[in-house]
């Protein structure tokens, strides 16, 4: 089974299922992958900061994870 993500899945469960998803969060802007606050923020919370649209982030790690 697929690892699910939502807008409320925390960034660092997200990482800790697959670091390789890490090209998608430096490529909104995120590039503080390694400090603690950003692992514990939900996607919808770093897609705030950033301002990405969370779904369309969303439906990227989905298609990551439905691949695995």
């Amino acid at each position: 089974m697929a690892f699910e993500v939502t807008k409320d899945t925390v960034i660092g469960d997200i990482l800790d299922a697959d670091f390789e998803v890490a090209p998608y969060f430096l490529e909104m802007g995120m590039h503080c992958l390694g400090c603690p606050s950003a692992r514990g923020e939900t996607l919808a919370q770093a897609c705030a900061v950033h301002d990405v649209d969370p779904e369309e982030l969303v439906a990227k790690l989905q298609a990551h994870f439905a691949n695995k």
